[in-house]
């Protein structure tokens, strides 16, 4: 039972690590139509931001793990906030009447640039970085089952996020002119929204998820590298496919899915097969999703046309 207890706690963890990844695309895609292929990689950024954040507070001698989370946090948010409204100000705006395969494409070759750079520009950034452990690690007793007190928080945390995000855009005015823009662009810039500010708040908001996301995927494995966005892109946008692009509350399925099918392929795998080691279960978790899209073309909740965000 604490092994199983142990893989439902990884399975949560991951799945909220990808389910704010793929809210992420959903938002690029509910108010341009776009999909922004360099998504992962500007996660990363907001990683190495954070972990460059950490390493300046310690060289002014504060090691408060408080006054380190706080700057990696907010050191991440600002830099890919600020990334997410410079890469949608002059690559997407002006490519959003083209062809969506052109946006596609653009952004696909910018994640690789981006990549590209901070494994040249980044101090040794070829390498994977160690990332500092800065939530308490004792082992807590949850209802007989030890836990880990850092696993509790970031689940915690990433939840709060997820919320936070929901309520925003569902509760607020901000919320609402992101939805009406989705919804159609044309008829809110003339109830008067301004389109272009939406557009760039929804891809500062969006970015910054990321960037929590990359900075929870740091202190969960405590290691970081300029690969890391890769994998994490693709797995949100196919979590975001996999539960209904345009959909949020199918991001959020598809990102626990994903994750869900990844822990079953570690557990499974080694039992049925000894010769496959659990590596394989990335294998395992996309071979379903292939199977689930064949099945489910329009993703497991289909988007309505009429509430796209």
């Amino acid at each position: 039972m604490s092994i199983l207890a142990q893989y439902v706690l990884n399975g949560l963890m991951l799945g909220i690590v990808y389910a704010m990844v793929a809210v992420g695309f959903t938002l690029f895609f509910g108010v341009l139509d776009v999909i922004k292929f360099s998504h992962g990689d500007v996660l990363m950024v907001g990683a190495f931001a954070g972990l460059a954040a950490s390493i300046g507070v310690a060289a002014l001698g504060i090691a408060s793990p408080v006054v380190h989370l706080i700057a990696v946090v907010l050191s991440a948010v600002a830099v890919t906030g600020l990334l997410g409204v410079v890469i949608a100000r002059f690559l997407v705006l002006p490519l959003h009447r083209a062809l969506p395969l052109n946006t596609l494409l653009a952004t696909l070759m910018l994640g690789t640039v981006i990549r590209e750079a901070v494994r040249l520009f980044y101090p040794d950034g070829s390498n994977s970085k160690p990332f500092p452990a800065l939530l308490p690690s004792a082992p807590l007793d949850l209802a007989g089952f030890p836990v880990r007190a850092d696993n509790l928080i970031l689940i915690a945390s990433g939840v709060a996020i997820i919320a936070g995000v929901h309520f925003l855009i569902t509760r607020t005015r901000l919320g609402m002119a992101i939805r009406a823009v989705a919804q159609d662009a044309e008829t809110a810039r003339l109830m008067g929204i301004n389109f272009e500010a939406v557009v760039l708040l929804t891809f500062a908001l969006g970015s910054g998820m990321a960037a929590l996301a990359g900075v929870m995927n740091g202190l969960y494995y405590n290691e970081i590298n300029f690969n890391v966005g890769l994998l994490l892109g693709v797995i949100g946008f196919a979590a975001a496919i996999l539960g209904g692009l345009g959909n949020i509350y199918g991001a959020i399925l598809g990102g626990f899915l994903f994750a869900g099918l990844q822990v079953a392929g570690s557990a499974l795998l080694p039992a049925l097969v000894p010769d496959i080691p659990s590596a394989y279960k990335d294998v395992f978790a996309f071979a379903v999703v292939i199977i689930l899209m064949a099945w489910k073309p329009t993703g497991l909740i289909a988007e309505k046309s009429s509430e796209r965000v």
